[in-house]
């Protein structure tokens, strides 16, 4: 398909891997006229013909600003591509884009130089083909990922279940891979792809229920291995992008510290951003993030390891590091500043506070909902609130900052001697900055299913009540300052609910002493990074949404609750509308606790229309997670195919 713009060439292709599978991709070429160009490659699985084309801008800029060749792939199974979409990052997606990697490579536009970049799925999906070391494939840009999937995803946090990501990605997942290829991509023979897909697709969620423990299958698809060392695996440089309100964020300083132990080039960019965009994301300050991503390309795809002014590449971490401010869900401007420096720093130190004890908490199982999500991104997944509810049902301690302040860069962690008076206990721990009229802005959080109480990657094993244990929580990555005159509190409770699951049944802790370890940061000698601003404003709109936390006194329950939607125009004459619902329920009495979800995206295209709905249903209880799943496909208006699902899976 021909561009309308002249300076360059849009392009739909396919391109068949060794067995046979052809993957649809995209590509973006500069004017044949500059010749022969450095290619960028991003492969994902939101359908880059119509859920994802608004993305477009990024490519075309990419293409006619910046020079690049871009390649945008739909992986397996997806989109318009062939094959089975089995799971997330399957070993033969691996070997795809190894492929497509030596493809790309060899096309007469290419000069032989591939960069691979993009954000979550695709950030995820570099750092794991950057593992296998393709030739072609020079440097890579990871965005909002992860180095570790079974601690730092969507899916487990601290052993403990993420509860209210069930309503969200695990659950839409299942509707979008039984979407049927686009025709005008596809060509004949796409209704009978689709029925292929509807009836043979399985919902990625029951395997990430199954593999409720750490091994092999987590360890597939992390650069981490349990020990913590995996790295040495990469040699191709590594720039890292992390966000403070994204749940990425420990993909950040332990990253790039065993890059740097294994020798790897590498820069760290880390802002006050959400799961979105740096150029348009809530809270700024926000950046052109085109050009920080041409840049980084420029020095080793075209420079050899300089920067375009011939400054030779220096290794570092770019940090955000937020102040004092007062948190609003849709927050538009943190307060702070850039620092640069290397990681791990020359400026680091460590400030021990102890923590008095023996101290009590009687567990309230919807505790957590200030700050009810880990990862925020676009409405209705927002920041986090003011935390003076949730403190008020925790275990505190309270310093006052001094008249120099605070600042910490790092990992703060905190170790405490706990029991309980059950076998299953989880501990929730959070860092606070709090202004004179009480308001708390949380810093970072730490999560730990007691039962993990030897480490997250081992075995775990039921408390035996009454007995004292020795447990250490290491919180997010942060970069904090604290003003002179506030105070820091850290905050420990028995749930953060519905982030993850509550404990299955009533339970009171005893925290008998501790101690929290705080990283210092005396500051860098290097002067502060510069960057092109982006918007002036976050991109957020509330319009059409809903996020509620609701109280039902008589039934003693707590449930949150989201809705949202967009209808949108997308290529080859389509229009696309998308509806996510969903909702998590605690019961304070009881502490049974359920997840409610329906996904419903819609197609239309000049010959067809097509609509998938999923509706999604889990029960936690003592036992395991009881799931019913039930999806539905529709061909203008009739049925085509009615899929059930049914599970127990054991804890």
């Amino acid at each position: 398909m021909a561009d309308p713009d002249p300076t360059g060439i849009r392009r739909d292709v396919t391109i068949e891997v060794s067995d046979g599978t052809r993957l649809a991709a995209t590509l973006y070429l500069p004017d044949p006229a500059s010749g022969p160009q450095p290619c960028l490659l991003e492969a994902l699985p939101y359908r880059k013909d119509d859920l994802t084309s608004s993305y477009d801008e990024t490519y075309r800029r990419l293409r006619d600003e910046f020079g690049y060749a871009v390649c945008r792939v739909d992986v397996r199974g997806t989109g318009s591509s062939g094959g089975d979409p089995t799971d997330e990052y399957p070993e033969a997606e691996q070997r795809d884009l190894v492929e497509v990697i030596a493809w790309l490579a060899e096309q007469e536009w290419c000069d032989g130089g591939v960069g691979m970049w993009g954000t979550s799925y695709s950030g995820f999906n570099s750092l794991q083909i950057a593992c296998e070391r393709p030739p072609a494939l020079k440097a890579i840009c990871a965005i909002y990922a992860t180095d570790d999937r079974w601690t730092d995803d969507v899916h487990w946090r601290g052993g403990a279940l993420r509860l209210v990501d069930l309503v969200d990605y695990d659950h839409y997942m299942t509707p979008m891979v039984m979407l049927p290829p686009v025709p005008a991509v596809w060509g004949e023979g796409w209704r009978e792809e689709w029925q292929r897909r509807v009836d043979t697709a399985e919902p990625w969620l029951l395997t990430w229920l199954r593999e409720n423990r750490d091994g092999a299958y987590w360890r597939h698809g992390s650069v981490r291995d349990a020990e913590g060392g995996g790295y040495d695996r990469i040699v191709c440089p590594v720039m890292i992008v992390a966000g403070w309100a994204d749940g990425y964020r420990n993909n950040s300083f332990r990253t790039v510290a065993a890059l740097r132990e294994a020798g790897v080039p590498h820069r760290l960019l880390a802002g006050p951003w959400a799961h979105a965009d740096p150029t348009t994301a809530m809270p700024g300050p926000r950046i052109d993030f085109d050009v920080e991503l041409a840049s980084w390309f420029d020095r080793w795809l075209r420079h050899d390891g300089v920067l375009a002014d011939g400054t030779p590449h220096e290794d570092g971490v770019e940090v955000f590091v937020r102040a004092s401010t007062r948190p609003e869900p849709d927050l538009d401007l943190h307060e702070g500043w850039w620092v640069r420096d290397t990681w791990p720093s020359s400026g680091s130190s460590t400030v021990v506070h102890a923590l008095g004890g023996p101290r009590e908490l009687p567990v309230d199982p919807d505790t957590g909902t200030s700050a009810w999500i880990d990862c925020a991104g676009h409405l209705p997944w927002g920041l986090s609130g003011d935390q003076r509810e949730d403190d008020a049902r925790s275990l505190v301690w309270d310093w006052d900052i001094g008249a120099d302040g605070e600042v910490m860069v790092g990992h703060p962690r905190v170790r405490l001697r706990v029991s309980a008076d059950a076998p299953l206990a989880s501990l929730s721990v959070k860092l606070c900055d709090v202004f004179e009229d009480g308001t708390s802005a949380l810093i970072t959080r730490g999560s730990l299913d007691l039962a993990y109480r030897d480490g997250v990657h081992g075995s775990p094993a039921p408390l035996v009540p009454g007995e004292e244990y020795d447990v250490e929580v290491e919180l997010d990555a942060c970069a904090y300052a604290l003003a002179a005159g506030q105070r820091l509190r850290l905050s420990v409770a028995g749930a953060d609910w519905p982030n993850t699951i509550a404990p299955p049944a009533p339970v009171t802790l005893r925290i008998h002493d501790g101690e929290l370890e705080l990283p210092h940061w005396a500051g860098s000698q290097r002067p502060a990074p510069a960057y092109v601003p982006g918007t002036e404003h976050h991109s957020e709109d509330p319009t059409g949404v809903a996020w509620t936390i609701s109280r039902d006194v008589l039934r003693r329950t707590t449930t949150c609750a989201v809705s949202s939607g967009a209808t949108y125009a997308v290529p080859h004459g389509g229009r696309a509308t998308e509806r996510y619902e969903g909702s998590v329920t605690v019961d304070r009495r009881t502490f049974d606790q359920w997840a409610q979800a329906e996904t419903q995206f819609a197609i239309t295209w000049p010959e067809v229309e097509v609509l998938v709905r999923s509706t999604l249903r889990i029960d936690v209880t003592a036992a395991g997670y009881d799931v019913v799943i039930d999806a539905l496909a529709y061909e203008g208006g009739t049925l085509v195919t009615s899929r059930s699902w049914v599970e127990h899976v054991p804890r």
